[in-house]
């Protein structure tokens, strides 16, 4: 019974080391390709239009304007009375 779990474990243990050495030269190959390309890529373009560090640039100006500015209060109260309101009387069942 022992000799058996310990041919399954040598068996498994050569499948994932296989595995992973397999994906071992793949990651290299990936790591070793962005490297040699990252000299490869373009500089920045130079900066079109006002330096933004500049405190002397024109901007657009900021205006105000509250999220919250509709809301009202809407806490419960206690029934009013039907009579004053424009409101149809409620039904009721005679």
């Amino acid at each position: 019974m022992f000799a058996q779990f310990g041919a399954k474990r040598a068996a498994v243990q050569a499948a994932v080391q296989g595995f992973y050495r397999g994906k071992l030269g793949i990651v290299a190959v990936v790591v070793l390709a962005a490297i040699g390309l990252g000299g490869c890529l373009q500089t920045a373009p130079p900066l079109v239009g006002a330096d933004a560090a500049d405190p002397s640039a024109k901007v657009a100006g900021a205006g105000y304007r509250s999220t919250t500015a509709p809301y009202t209060r809407l806490r419960p109260t206690a029934p009013a009375s039907w009579r004053g309101s424009d409101a149809p009387s409620p039904k009721t069942d005679k």
